[in-house]
């Protein structure tokens, strides 16, 4: 006896329903600039339980990549930007570069998920840190010069602003970032690089990369800015100019960002091999490469 077709619909539509997800996405992050300049801002930070996703379609994951830090040398220059990590339509900014120190039209922080700290000015010139994305991250602090001394910004981190430089041979600290228990455990994410200094006497006091993986500045053009920790999202720190201003300390790359979609027990069809565990009755799916997944 044939089936009434009509009794098939309701399983049909039970197995075609949406998956309520929980993610968190985080951009790669800015490099640190060299000779008094800004930490690298953090990579944007996107949180949010209950997220609804359609079953049967592959949806994209993107890491994205940490800025590279200045190469330093005989001459300063600015960080370069991270790059953007996606989840479907879920997109995180990368984070801002840190400022060039010593050179007023290219001493700003730039923008991003967190923006980078500006670069300490020359004569006596403060910078402006970049601005970080609404929702995402924090601003960078501000670069400043005076007397004998110039500080670069901290870069900006997921859950504070970077602190400013100081003219009293003081980098700024970089803005710390956010805890998050997706992964089952808690995990800060997303701090951004401290910055450096250039002083004409004796040594002075780099800035501190803030919690989440920021990457410390250097307060000696003997000692590179330091990088920012990677599959977190943390900024790089700045390198420091020598007292001639003939070496400028490279700057630390920025660490690059990281995927983490927590979903009810079920099996689910990857691509680019994110690690897969389990926490709380929920499969945790964690991407440092690009892939895909299909519930």
């Amino acid at each position: 006896m044939a089936m009434n077709p009509r009794l098939l619909k309701p399983i049909a539509a039970r197995n075609l329903g949406p998956v309520e997800v929980d993610y968190l996405v985080v951009a790669g992050a800015g490099g640190g600039g060299s000779g008094s300049s800004g930490g690298g801002g953090a990579g944007g930070l996107l949180s949010l339980t209950g997220f609804s996703v359609a079953r049967g379609i592959a949806l994209t994951v993107t890491v994205g990549g940490g800025g590279s830090g200045h190469a330093g040398g005989g001459d300063t220059g600015g960080g370069s930007d991270g790059s953007a990590s996606l989840f479907d339509i879920i997109s995180a900014t990368g984070g801002g570069g840190g400022g060039r120190g010593g050179v007023a039209e290219e001493g700003l922080g730039r923008a991003g998920g967190s923006g980078g700290g500006g670069g300490g000015g020359y004569p006596d010139i403060s910078h402006s840190g970049g601005t970080g994305t609404a929702g995402q991250g924090n601003d960078g602090g501000a670069g400043n010069g005076g007397g004998n001394a110039y500080g670069g910004g901290g870069g900006g981190g997921a859950g504070f602003v970077g602190s400013a430089g100081g003219s009293s041979t003081q980098g700024g600290n970089g803005g710390n970032g956010l805890a998050s228990s997706i992964s089952g455990s808690s995990v800060t994410y997303a701090g951004g690089g401290g910055g450096s200094i250039y002083i004409l006497s004796t040594e002075g006091q780099q800035g501190l990369g803030g919690t989440g993986g920021g990457g410390n500045g250097s307060g000696d053009a003997n000692i590179n800015g330091a990088d920012g920790s990677a599959n977190i999202g943390g900024g790089g720190g700045a390198g420091a100019r020598s007292t001639s201003g003939a070496v400028n300390a490279p700057g630390g790359s920025g660490g690059s960002g990281v995927v983490i979609i927590s979903a009810p027990t079920a099996a689910a069809a990857t691509t680019g091999s994110p690690s897969v565990t389990s926490s709380g009755g929920k499969t945790i799916y964690t991407f440092t490469g690009s892939g895909s997944i299909t519930f």
